[in-house]
């Protein structure tokens, strides 16, 4: 039988499952792993169920871009809280998640053997997503704080670029972008001609006074910006799979063909808890992010122990910190090391690109603060423990 091959050969497979797997098999291991919140949706959401069931037309097929109450919710929202204005040069998509949207623009912008410009470290998904459409990932690496590079960035484009990709709050790192940065890096896919992908599922996520900025509210920039937002960490919706894209005009009858051909439109039911979310806003997230903040320091200080054997940039975004340590093991080696003798589960740097030297993401946004607290103090146990015995 001769073998097949295919395309999804060069797809890196998530590590996710494998942590979990490890997880499962050493009972009692506190995960700082996934990226999810402690919290759920709010009542008004789940409140919003009973009227899609009152209504048998809620069981067929709605509109590809989403329901008209909801995508009017979002175009509120955007102009609140984003600054975006929604015209006649852009429209709103409702997508199965931030994912969705995501690999909507890069099959609608590219042919294959394009280029998409990441940073990295990168959002393993992105990468995973360029690869599956036949197109290249380009990698530009960001500064020593995992800030961006636009010099960099702008010597990395070719003939073939479609787009450059930046996440702000970041996940891994959890930095964010000031506004001159994104200002920079969209000024320059304006003037190339390319397209700027602002992924912004993280935008209520930042502390220390720092602020969030979307590229899309920025002059000139509807025509070439596309940008990407998710319910599912703000507003604890990660399984109902609601996230949404403004794109410019020119995009929805592409991004509309490749929603129809793989989702056909997104599930109404959680469509109707999506537009209770948004009505409830941004307070409730916020509220829910105090508990989060409050995690931050008490994390950080645990951390400090760890000074001479990890270095950790400032992050002011997101719920992740991202760990540079200092060690000859590979990052995946010290993380099941970590589950297996110590019962606290990270992510390996390596699956968001980092492969020279050992990474690793912690997560804090799914954990109450004590058992945070513990998973941390775990985490800094372990690392000295291993690295002492490696001595």
């Amino acid at each position: 039988m001769s073998t097949l091959t295919s395309r999804m050969q060069a797809v890196q497979s998530p590590l996710i499952p494998i942590i979990g797997e490890l997880i499962r098999n050493n009972p009692g291991t506190i995960s700082l792993g996934q990226g999810v919140v402690y919290y759920g949706p709010p009542p008004e959401a789940i409140a919003r169920l009973p009227e899609f069931l009152a209504d048998p037309e809620n069981h067929k097929y709605k509109l590809i871009q989403g329901i008209p109450p909801l995508v009017s919710a979002i175009a509120a929202k955007l102009q609140t809280d984003n600054a975006i204005e929604v015209d006649e040069q852009n429209s709103i998509v409702v997508t199965a998640g931030s994912n969705m949207g995501f690999m909507n623009a890069v099959l609608a912008i590219t042919s294959p053997g394009d280029e998409i410009i990441l940073q990295t470290p990168y959002y393993f998904n992105h990468e995973m997503a360029i690869v599956m459409a036949s197109c290249r990932p380009v990698l530009v690496a960001t500064d020593e704080n995992y800030q961006l590079r636009p010099d960099a960035i702008a010597q990395a484009i070719t003939e073939r670029t479609r787009a450059v990709v930046t996440i702000s709050p970041n996940n891994p790192t959890g930095v964010v972008y000031p506004a001159e940065a994104l200002q920079e890096v969209n000024d320059i896919c304006r003037n190339r001609g390319i397209y700027h992908i602002s992924d912004e599922a993280y935008e209520y996520f930042t502390y220390n006074g720092v602020k969030h900025t979307s590229p899309g509210a920025f002059p000139h920039s509807q025509e070439h910006t596309i940008s990407l937002y998710s319910l599912s960490k703000a507003y604890g919706f990660a399984s109902w799979r609601i996230g949404y894209m403004v794109i410019p005009e020119h995009l929805l009858v592409p991004v509309k063909k490749i929603q129809d051909t793989i989702v056909i439109c997104p599930p109404v039911i959680s469509q109707y808890a999506a537009l209770g979310a948004l009505q409830v806003g941004a307070n409730y997230c916020r509220e829910k992010i105090c508990a989060i903040a409050s995690v931050r320091p008490l994390a950080l200080d645990s951390l400090k122990r760890l000074e001479g054997l990890c270095t950790i940039a400032p992050a002011d975004g997101a719920f992740y910190f991202l760990l540079k340590v200092h060690t000859q093991l590979g990052a995946f080696e010290l993380a099941q090391r970590l589950i297996q003798e110590h019962r606290v589960a990270v992510m390996p740097g390596t699956t968001f690109g980092m492969n020279k030297g050992c990474y690793l993401r912690i997560a804090y946004g799914a954990l109450q603060k004590e058992t945070a607290v513990e998973g941390i103090e775990r985490l800094v146990r372990g690392i000295q423990s291993i690295l002492a015995a490696e001595k």
